[in-house]
């Protein structure tokens, strides 16, 4: 069908509405083109030049009534194009969370119709709760089906933990030999079993019966020397100073230089604490030179009566004049 020639050459009215709603001429490009939807009923398209918004682009659909000569705006509204950049659809969280996903604050929601389960009722076989179902009357609501026993054993003997593992490749004896291999119970236990090895690195992990590493309780390897040998010490006795750490060493005191020990020593003094005049030692020493009489000549009977020791002079006592006042007194 023919374009309507009225809304066709409606193209300012749809620019200047595009522009409104972009708020800004800067946002509007070039005219595009024109989409006729129905009959008297078209979409002009004008390039987006928003930033992040490649491909996209400005739609103003224009209609007019039936003879009516002037175009009416319906809607306007930006909208992406064949080539426009568009975000990822939409997926719910519980759909979207992947495994490793799961923190310790998260809680995953139940899925009721979960294809990996079955109900704890329908169970038979090595994989039914008899212990729980004898004892309490009633087992698990819910329990692995075939397709998640399946699936899960697919995936841990193509993860870190199966056959080709390069540690399962360079070990020499496979995890079923090893006496820390704690079987599975159940269907699973031909073929995964527990490591309880605390020097392996599939400790406490669900390992296959041919997994293996170096942490083997079979394997052995010959004990190698060391490749840094000792050396023969080497003992510096220079260096060293034997000391007898019981008993402290003495300190000695310094000596006084002679001199200041000259200096220190007191003069001698008299017994009335004056030094003595140098003419009185020099009285001692004279007496005995006067009291020696020159050679042949005898020395005066007074001297040799009173001559000392030393030479000094002692008076005789007077033994007449004591006789005289005695007859005087008596008379």
């Amino acid at each position: 069908m023919p374009m309507d020639a009225v809304l066709d050459k409606a193209v300012d009215v749809a620019r200047q509405t595009a522009i409104e709603v972009a708020d800004g001429e800067e946002w509007v490009g070039d005219h595009l083109g024109t989409v006729r939807i129905e009959d008297r009923l078209i979409t002009h398209q004008f390039a987006c030049t928003m930033p992040g918004y490649r491909g996209w682009v400005w739609a103003v659909t224009v209609s007019r009534a039936p003879r009516g000569r002037e175009a009416a705006i319906c809607e306007a509204h930006l909208v992406p194009a064949d080539d426009a950049l568009l975000a990822p659809a939409w997926i719910p969280w519980a759909d979207r969370i992947r495994p490793g996903d799961l923190e310790p604050s998260m809680v995953m929601p139940k899925i009721e119709e979960d294809p990996r389960l079955e109900p704890g009722y329908e169970a038979h076989g090595e994989d039914e709760d008899a212990a729980e179902i004898w004892e309490l009357g009633l087992g698990r609501e819910r329990v692995l089906a075939p397709l998640g026993r399946d699936s899960a054993a697919k995936r841990w003997y193509r993860g870190s933990h199966g056959p080709s593992a390069s540690s399962a490749v360079a070990s020499t004896s496979p995890c079923s030999t090893c006496a820390f291999f704690v079987p599975l119970t159940g269907s699973m236990r031909t073929t995964f079993g527990a490591c309880a090895n605390e020097w392996s690195p599939s400790d406490g992990t669900v390992v296959s019966v041919d997994h293996g590493c170096g942490a083997h309780s079979q394997t052995d390897v010959e004990r190698q020397s060391t490749r840094w040998p000792d050396t023969e010490p080497v003992f510096d006795t220079d260096a060293v100073t034997s000391m007898d750490m019981a008993t402290p060493d003495p300190v000695e005191e310094p000596e006084p230089e002679p001199a200041a020990q000259a200096e220190s020593t007191p003069e001698p003094e008299d017994k009335a604490g004056s030094p003595e005049e140098p003419e009185a030692a020099e009285a001692k020493d004279a007496p005995a030179e006067e009291t020696q009489a020159p050679k042949g000549e005898e020395a005066p009977e007074a001297v040799k009566a009173g001559a000392g020791p030393q030479g000094d002079h002692i008076e005789p006592p007077v033994v007449a004049d004591a006789a005289a006042s005695a007859e005087d007194h008596a008379g």
